[in-house]
């Protein structure tokens, strides 16, 4: 099963490449026929230039449903070899933050039918599962904080659907940024742009919670209390509090664009950090 889920795993990692590439020549194509009138070429150039456009962004999303397929394949055999839900350790989490991050952004794309979001989206789940190939990926017995099988599948698989959520946001509020200041009749409208941003948010925002409800229980189970200000819970906090700003300056303050735009980036940043803040934070979850 350990050789079925590094096998899958390499074939999900391909298939985002090609995804990736595939959504980088939807965007030149979309741009192109723009490029070309302007430039007063032929018909026939626009006719070639829409039917490129079309060919990529249709592979692009097949290609970009085989990986999440593949992976999803990798995570199921890689829980199946274990023993346990495939959350234990930093390759684990990272696979799963990109099978997320990529499921989350196919539902957008089949919803809103907004294949330019993956120009962000993609890149993020492809970084997660380079990363992912740069740290240790054998099976290893869990560390006593971690023999909860119930509360280590449902805490880190709430917590990666909330990360993946956050990662669309991240995308929509860059393109939102690109497009209200080169205005490309390309990209999505900056209030199409906008609306996704603010309904990843509402999505992930009340999963964070539980996240961090979910590890204060664990927290009290394995170290007995409930919350220690630890950097990794101090973190998850202070994520929750900037996305919880970034909702109230909408709702009740009205905000919008530019200003939303930005706390979204930086939410995100936040969620990086949170991810990868273990490393040189210390604290109880360096096992992670």
């Amino acid at each position: 099963m350990y050789n079925l889920s590094q096998f899958t795993f390499a074939v999900g990692l391909i298939a985002v490449v090609g995804a990736a590439s595939l959504y980088v020549m939807y965007a030149l194509a979309s741009a192109g026929p723009r490029l070309a009138l302007a430039s007063g070429r032929s018909a026939m150039t626009l006719a070639s230039g829409d039917t490129l456009k079309r060919l990529c962004g249709r592979y692009g999303t097949i290609l970009a449903l085989n990986a999440f397929v593949f992976l999803t394949a990798s995570l199921g055999f890689r829980w199946a070899a274990a023993g346990h839900g495939p959350f234990s350790n930093m390759w684990e989490f990272s696979v799963a933050f990109a099978w997320a991050a990529l499921g989350i952004y196919l539902y957008f794309e089949l919803r809103y039918q907004l294949r330019i979001l993956a120009l962000l989206v993609l890149p993020v789940a492809l970084a997660m599962l380079v990363y992912a190939t740069s740290v240790p990926s054998e099976i290893r017995p869990l560390v006593p904080a971690l023999q909860n099988d119930v509360l280590l599948t449902v805490h880190v698989a709430v917590a990666i659907a909330a990360y993946g959520a956050f990662a669309v946001g991240f995308g929509a509020a860059v393109l939102y940024l690109i497009q209200q200041r080169a205005r490309l009749a390309w990209l999505p409208t900056p209030s199409a742009l906008d609306e996704i941003g603010y309904r990843s948010v509402v999505f992930a925002f009340p999963l964070m919670a539980l996240v961090i409800i979910l590890g204060a229980v664990w927290a009290d189970i394995a170290w007995g209390r409930y919350w220690g200000w630890d950097p990794k819970e101090t973190a998850s906090l202070v994520t929750w509090l900037l996305y919880g700003g970034y909702l109230h300056a909408r709702v009740l303050r009205g905000w919008r664009g530019t200003r939303s735009a930005l706390l979204l980036i930086i939410g995100f940043a936040a969620v990086m950090f949170t991810y990868f803040g273990n490393y040189f934070l210390g604290g109880l979850h360096s096992y992670a």
